[in-house]
């Protein structure tokens, strides 16, 4: 069995992927570089591939299927990035890594608590050995209404964390789970309530942009959003108007709608040229990191194990209900 990996990245992957690969006999190409048009035949003679979050078109699924490429393995959970369609039109399985629920759940509370504690502003202050306490009074878990967009499995972790710290939660999902014991509410309800929104969505075409100016507009003044699915949920436009204006308080951002020339990549040393994301790492009450709530030692050892495991099912012929990745449509109605 082989498998080309690209978007490989020594520094934290290979450990794991490596020796996954090395104890099962399964012969690893790969690369740091995104896959492209240019670059796909390098994946030449390796039925399967695996790859991160860089778009992977129809023109790209179908350079990969003339190729011979049967599987495409994508060591994340969300798959927007792939023309899933087109994939299964022409033959090609492609499956998911859902690696842990916990890390993206702990770092969506610590984002949240460090917003709602105003910890960008002290350390800035500490930095600069002001240690004074006037304007940055911050509120108290217990106290506060959480809204869940999204009650998958992480957002389902995330919402038992945060009623452990005793904060009423408040959650939405276009499929219900009335196993859960949520309290799921209709969007403007939810949106006229939470003092926190936090969004565990995958991204679609329904759910781009959900965060939009209208349900800014709906929000209880002074709420804090926090993101860490995909940044193309948020209307990053809006979102900055709504912090200008004071009707959002705050904002943490794991993830950004054009993150992907930028986000895992050193630009200390360069200018950004991208405005928008200049502007909100510059407002004292944004929190910006680069796509990374997934980054622990347990979930890099998961993705590397089910990525494998998800080749050797294929190869077996076995299928992969947990992984497998449908089409929109199919999805849909798996889901109903």
């Amino acid at each position: 069995m082989k498998v080309f990996a690209y978007s490989y990245r020594k520094f934290d992957e290979a450990p794991y992927f490596e020796k996954y690969c090395k104890e099962l006999g399964i012969e690893l190409g790969y690369t740091e570089e995104d896959p492209t048009l240019e670059n796909a035949h390098l994946a030449a003679g390796y039925p399967y591939i695996s790859i991160l979050l860089t778009r992977v078109d129809a023109a790209l699924v179908e350079e990969f299927a003339r190729l011979g490429v049967k599987m495409i393995s994508n060591r994340l959970i969300g798959v927007d990035h792939v023309d899933v369609k087109r994939a299964k039109e022409l033959g090609i399985r492609i499956s998911n890594a859902p690696y842990s629920s916990n890390c993206v759940a702990d770092y969506t509370l610590m984002l949240m608590l460090m917003s709602i504690r105003r910890m960008r502003q002290i350390l800035r202050r500490n930095e600069m050995n002001d240690f004074t306490l006037p304007g940055i009074q911050g509120m108290e878990m217990a106290n506060l209404t959480v809204g869940v967009l999204g009650t998958g499995k992480i957002g389902r972790v995330f919402a038992e964390i945060c009623r452990g710290f005793g904060m009423r939660v408040l959650a939405y999902d276009k499929f219900p789970d009335p196993g859960s014991g949520l309290c799921y509410a209709a969007l403007p309800e939810l949106f006229h309530q939470a003092d926190v929104i936090s969004l565990h969505c995958p991204l679609t075409d329904e759910t781009q942009h959900m965060i939009d100016a209208a349900a800014i507009a709906g929000m209880k003044p002074g709420v804090v959003i926090v993101n860490t699915s995909r940044g193309a949920l948020v209307d990053t436009e809006a979102l900055i108007e709504g912090l200008r204006s004071r009707k959002i308080g705050a904002a943490c951002l794991d993830v950004y709608e054009e993150e992907a020339e930028l986000f895992y990549e050193d630009r200390s040393e360069a200018i950004i040229e991208d405005d928008t994301l200049v502007r909100l790492i510059a407002m004292p009450n944004v929190i910006v990191s680069s796509h990374q709530a997934f980054l622990t030692k347990e979930a890099l050892n998961n993705i590397a194990a089910v990525t494998v495991d998800n080749l050797l099912k294929f190869g077996r012929g076995e299928p992969s209900p947990d992984t497998e990745v449908c089409a929109p449509k199919e999805q849909d109605q798996r889901r109903s």
